[in-house]
């Protein structure tokens, strides 16, 4: 037999399309050509499958006329995901293996010069998209890449080392020895978040991170340096509800893209933090191919954004959109690639350059910086950004006495408790938590009664509040009252969430 197909999946954003390797042996002059759009990754396959091929003591065919065409020809090819089933398209056609066995499979897999199996990105991906296509075959990956895949469940997932392994799965009859079927990696029990008691004081802010953890809301967190911002942010994971199995294999199919999956870390809410020199294409993703950013890979997690002012204004702006619409689109002038970015945000700053405005009281430490320069500090977050943050509240700088002498407070898993309980109120009313909630479906599910109406309406005017801003005072509000276990927003609801809108302090 002189041609074989060999069918594999090429990655394009979080999607994994069908690919045909085809390989046609043919007299002539001895050559390797490599057709279908393939970049430099690929295109050096035929060094690494020539090399692997000997290595492992199979025929290579020097005297022939090699043409392996990737199809369809219009869809980009990266990496070295198509090593294997290039090297088994050049068996079947040589007649070295059983090239009828090849239908049963589809194989991805990065060969080194000795034949062994190196791990691919995205192979969760490969396997949600056998399985959302509903095709029947095993697919066949490398032993550090197929534990991954086998989290999708209903997909037959095999496992292999070496080229060796794969060629004998798929000789005639009873000489074929199957390969050993994947497992998929076992959670861990141990406990990753860290536990709010640790933080002593801050009552203020303790009470805004409950509320932003039990109705999935933005935070920002203004205060002098050392006062606790990040250590609140960093025990936000514990607050949160377990991950549903959709979330957990959205998200370890976006880490898998960017070979960040550790199974240690299966069903953990992700925590992201990146550093503020991080540029925009760092922080919603690019590159050709496009790859997910931190906003993405925060899916169903946090993302955390320390010094939040310090980071590149386009970077701070190009989360507006996300933020709204919970998906982040990236084009480029060859392709396309949409990923998901229904994130939480947690974000902290100073409240001026010096970072001690309103402080002397606790510090002793006076602001030295001009209004003029403390304008242009919190200038660098623009009012449509800001207007998009839920919660923003003042961690306030706390005497050492006082601090001291401050009793420890709830642990995480008490006030887990009362989030998970606000969160089943949410899902069980309108199947999503507040902070989603559609604007059409506010009056449905946050009815106001004639005194709260009325207070959130004079507040609006008072304070120059948009229609978002308005908006989302109301959905905070029916999150409050749903850690009240309250089934309507009364009038305190709506004072205490217009308490957690408030502005930057501006004067020393």
């Amino acid at each position: 037999m002189t041609l074989a197909v060999v069918r594999t999946r090429a990655i394009d954003g979080l999607d994994a399309p069908a690919v045909l390797v085809e390989v046609h042996l043919a007299n002539g002059l001895p050559s390797f050509t490599l057709v279908g759009l393939a970049d430099t990754e690929v295109k050096e396959a035929r060094e690494r499958v020539r090399a692997a091929l000997a290595h492992s003591g199979l025929g290579f065919p020097n005297n022939k006329r090699i043409t392996v065409n990737l199809a369809p020809a219009d869809l980009p090819k990266e990496s070295g995901r198509f090593d294997l089933p290039i090297a088994l398209g050049i068996l079947a056609a040589a007649g070295q293996i059983d090239a009828a066995a090849l239908e049963r499979y589809e194989f991805a897999g990065e060969l080194s010069l000795a034949g062994e199996l190196r791990p691919v990105r995205g192979a969760l991906a490969l396997a949600l998209a056998v399985r959302h296509e509903g095709v029947t075959r095993t697919l066949v990956l490398p032993e550090a890449s197929a534990s991954e895949a086998a989290l999708a469940e209903g997909v037959d997932v095999c496992a292999a080392r070496h080229l060796l392994d794969v060629v004998a799965a798929l000789q005639p009859g009873d000489a074929a020895q199957p390969l050993p079927v994947a497992r998929a990696p076992v959670p861990s029990a141990a406990p990753f978040a860290l536990d709010l008691r640790d933080v002593r004081g801050q009552a203020g802010a303790k009470r805004a991170l409950e509320i932003a953890a039990a109705g999935h809301h933005s935070l920002l967190m203004v205060g002098p340096p050392g006062t606790g911002k990040s250590m609140l942010a960093q025990r936000l994971s514990g607050l949160l509800p377990p991950m549903a199995d959709n979330e957990a294999l959205a998200s370890a199919a976006i880490a898998s893209l960017a070979s960040a999956f550790d199974p240690e870390y299966w069903k953990v809410r992700p925590f992201r933090a990146p550093h503020h020199t991080a540029t925009a294409a760092a922080l919603v993703g690019g590159g050709s191919p496009p790859r997910p950013g931190e906003i993405s890979l925060a899916y169903a997690g946090v993302l955390f954004l320390d010094e939040m002012p310090e980071l590149p204004r386009a970077a701070l702006e190009a989360l507006r959109e996300p933020l709204e619409t919970g998906r982040i689109t990236i084009s480029r002038a060859a392709r396309t690639a949409s990923f998901p970015a229904r994130f939480q945000l947690i974000a902290a700053m100073n409240p001026c350059p010096c970072g001690y405005l309103g402080a002397f009281a606790a510090t002793s430490r006076h602001c030295r910086c001009t209004p003029d320069a403390v304008a242009r500090y919190q200038g660098k977050l623009s009012g449509p950004l800001l207007d998009r943050i839920d919660i923003q509240v003042e961690v306030p700088a706390v005497k050492p006495g006082e601090l001291m002498g401050a009793p420890d407070g709830e642990a995480s898993a008490v006030i887990a408790a009362r989030v998970h309980a606000a969160r089943q109120r949410q899902q069980e009313r309108q199947g999503v938590t507040n902070a989603e909630l559609p604007v059409a479906e506010l009056e449905r599910h946050c009815a106001l009664d004639d005194t709260s109406r009325e207070l959130l309406q004079r507040a609006a005017e008072r304070l120059g509040w948009s229609g978002r801003g308005l908006h989302r005072v109301q959905k905070l509000a029916r999150t409050i009252a749903d850690l009240a276990g309250s089934e309507g927003i009364r009038s305190i609801h709506i004072a205490e969430a217009m308490q957690w809108r408030r502005a930057l302090p501006t004067t020393a």
